[in-house]
């Protein structure tokens, strides 16, 4: 398994959302408390302290490493080897994050990144994790239905793209816009005009190879 580390800029952006995302949550319960006056304190500050502390631990373990932002930007916190995180770890990479704060603004955390190979801050090191950005599966492109047809000769890859880049567009542009650019095809591709929307499409198939 390849593991991308993420670097500080993307983990910033994404605790940064995930640190609005609690202001809000925290801001709610505090609305509401405010009508059990002295006890609502009390409530407050249990609510602040599940909140902050429990927020990143729970979204990490119960949603494969990602917390909201780390969602949003496309990354997730695993262990070293690249498996899943469990409860342990992320008490322990979410208990030292006030070491990581120090002295401000996380600076201690911010240079400990930057100095690791794989963007580590005392926390991950502590725990054994990383952050890394999640590899998402490549699409294959969908064309129109046609038989696979070899073209009649070997096509650089400029015209490869010249034709698959026709057929995947087939359902962006109207009917006469792909004739008229099939046309044009047709003649560098040694195809008939009158064809040339079906046996592009065909090319492009047989480009793409069996689904």
């Amino acid at each position: 398994m390849v593991l991308r580390p993420a670097g500080l800029v993307s983990r910033a952006l994404a605790f940064g959302i995930d640190l609005a995302i609690r202001g809000a949550l925290i801001g709610v319960f505090y609305l509401f408390l405010q009508f059990f006056d002295k006890l609502g304190i009390g409530l407050g500050a249990i609510v602040f302290f599940l909140v902050n502390w429990w927020y990143m631990v729970l979204f990490e373990v119960l949603s494969q490493g990602r917390t909201p932002g780390k969602r949003a930007l496309g990354l997730r916190v695993v262990h070293d080897d690249g498996t899943p995180i469990d409860w342990s770890s992320s008490l322990i990479r979410n208990l030292l994050r006030f070491v990581d704060m120090l002295p401000l603004g996380y600076g201690l955390g911010a240079v400990t990144c930057l100095s690791h190979p794989r963007f580590k801050r005392l926390g991950d090191l502590a725990a054994g994790t990383l952050v890394v950005y999640i590899d998402r599966p490549l699409t294959r492109p969908v064309l129109p239905e046609a038989q696979p047809i070899v073209a009649p000769f070997a096509l650089h890859l400029d015209e490869q793209r010249a034709v698959l880049g026709l057929a995947e567009r087939h359902g962006e542009l109207s009917s006469a816009r792909i004739q008229e650019l099939a046309v044009i095809l047709a003649e560098p591709l040694r195809i008939p005009a009158g064809k040339a929307v079906a046996q592009v499409n065909g090319i492009a198939r047989n480009l793409l190879g069996p689904r």
